[in-house]
């Protein structure tokens, strides 16, 4: 990448700023004593006026764009995403989020890539902050021309918004003809073997991974998706039912980032749906057993009562038989009664039980019926999975 153009996506915020200052009067923008780096600093020279440096104090820079944003104008508040994200947390839910007021939060300097700012300013939780917040968009662009086109979708919807943007420069990928979309993600290069999905600096990465993984023989979806919420969820489902893999590549915590978002789009991430199903039918590790007295001192055999149901209704919920079979598990495994000496611990419905273990006797495997249907719709939507039932 030697030879393609680089421009970090901080320079694109401040051009962005600029470029959008000399159409919309009302924009003005704020920035905590960080203008030269954040680069709002070129908005501050060609509109000095609509410009509001706040000094170190970044919660009072948060509180006075809300109170700006609620007298018709357009708040663009800019600091290093460590202080917009971590030390105006509470300004940024209970002053923007909880009246959804329309404030752009601009947070430069995110992830590790910061580098030489050192550990303290190396912001990898700010998109789980950010998504905690009601109402609240949260964006990361991959290049310059997705960075300036992102400034002004923020701009023109109504709303908080929170973007995150680079200190390094970044190779520019994008075509002038590119058009982005808010909660849209972008496929760049198709694939059937595993889909790479990135967000922000490491979109860049991913292509060239992309490329090294053609080499092996490894035909890999690279997609950028710059919305990390709302998540363009159907996206998601389509490469994990056309490719069967996804890897997430972000830079940030495995904790609430681009991970979580993609893996539990509508609460269901696909593993832990086909994992625990899967132990459901085969009545397998959720059950396990605890030694505990009846009131006459004889052995009474326990069952673990904590268990839980991913169900994803697109992938399931059309399967009648399935839903009646959770429905008998759920059942079987009502709580009733503690364990001596036990916390938490509640037995199965012992006729369930019996029921069940005589069927495997006969070789019948629990939930035989539901399993051919299951791997019906699996087999239907080209899934690779296998399920530990199969083995």
């Amino acid at each position: 990448m030697a030879d393609v153009k680089k421009v970090a996506t901080r320079d694109s915020y401040g051009s962005a700023l600029k470029e959008l200052g000399a159409v919309a009067e009302n924009l003005v923008v704020l920035d905590a004593d960080l203008a030269g780096a954040t680069k709002t600093s070129i908005f501050q020279k060609a509109f000095p006026e609509r410009h509001f440096d706040c000094g170190i104090a970044e919660a009072n820079m948060v509180n006075v764009a809300a109170g700006l944003s609620t007298m018709g104008l357009v708040p663009f508040a800019a600091t290093f995403a460590m202080f917009a994200a971590g030390r105006a947390y509470e300004q940024v839910r209970n002053t923007i989020g909880y009246p959804h007021l329309n404030v752009k939060i601009g947070a430069t300097h995110g992830g590790i890539s910061v580098g030489e700012d050192g550990a303290s300013h190396q912001c990898c939780e700010d998109f789980a902050l950010m998504r905690t917040i009601p109402g609240m968009t949260v964006m990361c662009p991959a290049d310059d021309v997705e960075a300036r086109q992102m400034v002004k979708a923020a701009y023109e919807m109504e709303g908080p918004v929170y973007m995150r943007f680079g200190r390094a420069a970044t190779p520019v990928f994008h075509g002038e003809d590119f058009r982005f979309e808010i909660g849209r993600g972008e496929v760049l290069r198709e694939g059937a073997d595993v889909a790479v999905i990135a967000t922000g600096i490491m979109v860049p990465e991913a292509i060239e991974a992309g490329k090294r993984l053609a080499e092996a023989g490894i035909d890999a979806r690279i997609i950028n998706m710059a919305t990390i919420k709302p998540l363009d969820g159907e996206l998601v489902l389509k490469a994990a039912r056309e490719c069967g893999k996804i890897v997430t590549v972000e830079e940030h915590s495995v904790i609430g980032g681009l991970g979580e978002a993609t893996g539990g789009y509508k609460g269901y991430g696909f593993t832990a749906i086909v994992e625990i199903l899967s132990a459901a039918l085969t009545g397998g590790p959720f059950l396990k057993d605890l030694s505990g007295k009846n009131p006459d001192g004889s052995n009474r055999m326990y069952r673990l009562g904590h268990f839980f149901f991913v169900i994803n209704p697109e992938f399931f919920m059309g399967l009648d038989t399935f839903k009646k079979t959770a429905g008998d598990i759920c059942r079987g495994l009502r709580a009733s009664e503690k364990a001596p000496g036990a916390e938490r611990i509640y037995t199965a419905g012992e006729k369930e039980w019996l029921a069940w273990q005589e069927r495997k006797d006969k070789g019948v495997p629990v939930g035989e019926t539901v399993q051919k249907e299951i791997l019906a719709v699996r087999d239907k939507l080209g899934l690779s999975y296998r399920f530990p039932f199969e083995n």
